[in-house]
């Protein structure tokens, strides 16, 4: 049987899910007491139209740095320009992410014999999902797009195939909620909202904070969300890719 993590508990006995925001699918949520409860979610009506908007401006603008960075990454190895993955998205629908490819294609071979000869980087890799001081992962150009997100420029596709939002929680990956025992009603408010290319935690503590304080950040967002907070989130996210504070 699996241990819940004190925030799991921490969740179990503070949730409230009258809290949920309103969004367009109808989800059923598990509630701590096992009690099943139905909720009408309604995206607001300014998300989708901004989405829209911001993508085809955002593609157009950013076009001519997209082609060298390409050009880069097919130069470094011959490998695959973009990086895919599937990762659960509105009401727990798997969908595919798109990134700029920033690591070397063995990179999960790479990944596992690093961690099993060097145990700080095993602890780090546990604590934070990521290698903040050396990825042996990651190319040359790859350090560089992580350092700016501009990695993720490929996701505005995403945002205009309806799988995300320019401002949502982080995009997680399914593995990351058994590894944690983050318990399923957690999981379901996560999943009550489009994933995001930016968000409260991006902007925020972004690489800094450990697995679980991101969670709490992103439901912070989706308890709290609004028109001016995403200008605000978008807004920082812009300040954090020039600084590149926190980014690895």
């Amino acid at each position: 049987m699996k241990k819940i993590s004190d925030f799991g508990k921490a969740f179990i006995l503070n949730f409230n899910p009258q809290k949920f925001p309103s969004y367009q699918t109808e989800i059923e949520i598990e509630a701590p007491e096992k009690e099943q409860k139905q909720y009408l979610l309604k995206e607001p009506w300014w998300k989708r139209p901004f989405d829209i908007g911001f993508s085809i401006f955002a593609i157009a603008v950013s076009l001519p740095v997209m082609i060298p960075i390409a050009i880069a990454i097919k130069l470094t190895d011959g490998g695959s320009i973009f990086y895919t993955q599937k990762r659960p998205g509105l009401n727990g629908k798997e969908f595919t992410v798109y990134k700029f490819r920033t690591m070397y294609n063995n990179n999960e071979e790479i990944l596992e014999n690093y961690l099993k000869s060097n145990q700080k980087a095993y602890e780090e890799w546990k604590k934070y999902r990521k290698l903040k001081d050396f990825d042996p992962r990651v190319t040359p150009i790859g350090k560089f797009l992580r350092k700016t997100s501009l990695d993720e420029l490929p996701q505005f596709l995403n945002v205009l195939k309806g799988d995300m939002s320019i401002v949502g929680p982080r995009p997680y990956i399914s593995c990351e909620f058994d590894e944690y025992c983050i318990p399923k009603h957690i999981q379901k408010k996560l999943f009550s909202l489009k994933p995001g290319i930016t968000g409260l935690w991006q902007v925020t503590k972004r690489n800094e904070a450990e697995f679980e304080e991101r969670i709490k950040i992103d439901i912070e967002y989706i308890e709290n969300q609004s028109f001016w907070l995403d200008i605000k989130i978008i807004l920082k996210t812009i300040k954090v890719m020039f600084t590149g504070k926190g980014a690895y």
